[in-house]
């Protein structure tokens, strides 16, 4: 018997997650839950085997609860459940532990599959997006690093002080040099990456994953 924690902020899909278990002789629901407090809560007083776990939900998301729940022994295994993937939560998930990543949109059955997988030791994701997923976030943090190896970490705060809107006045305040130092520095740092000017810098560093 697997034993399941449920958590999702709809109460359609909750129910149906329930419905769609109760009805299977292998699984025993212990716990519905409408928001990700109350998902620790029971899992906490019950130890289910697996928690099913809707990653955006108010009071503590998807992502929360995993942290949280890895810092506990014994933890279950958690299954994200997500209407889309979002490259940074989807690293962040799996860097985390997470036993397995299920679109909503997926069939009910290959839900089932998933979770007696994962229960069996093994592990679900979505290959075909999740794969596409992380390959992006890995290329976004080796363009970060590029950049990071090309600008000095002077040149980098400066660079990400301007994307963040201060002037030369303002920077120079902060990093207590002179408003001409903080002119060397940005003349270099266009030099160096091949821009224009202050704006085409903010767009850059945000498309290279540095803000």
């Amino acid at each position: 018997m697997i034993r399941l924690v449920l958590a999702d902020d709809h109460p359609i899909v909750l129910n149906g997650l329930a419905q769609l278990f109760q009805v299977q002789p292998d699984f025993e629901v212990l716990a519905l839950c409408p928001d990700g407090e109350q998902a620790l809560q029971a899992v906490r007083r019950h130890r289910p085997d697996l928690l099913i776990l809707d990653l955006k939900m108010p009071v503590k998301d998807g992502l929360t609860v995993l942290r949280e729940l890895r810092a506990e022994e014994p933890s279950p295994h958690v299954i994200l459940l997500t209407a889309a993937l979002d490259d940074s939560e989807v690293f962040e998930a799996v860097r985390l532990g997470v036993d397995g990543v299920v679109l909503k949109e997926t069939a009910p059955d290959v839900l089932l599959r998933a979770v007696r997988q994962v229960q069996a030791g093994g592990q679900w994701l979505e290959k075909h997006s999740v794969g596409q997923a992380l390959q992006r976030t890995f290329d976004r943090d080796a363009e970060a690093r590029g950049v990071a190896a090309v600008l000095t970490a002077r040149e980098l705060e400066i660079s990400r002080m301007v994307a963040g809107g201060l002037r030369n006045k303002e920077i120079g305040a902060r990093l207590h040099i002179s408003e001409g130092t903080v002119k060397i520095h940005l003349h270099n740092i266009y030099d160096k990456l091949k821009v224009p000017g202050r704006l085409e810098l903010a767009f850059y560093l945000q498309k290279k994953g540095l803000i």
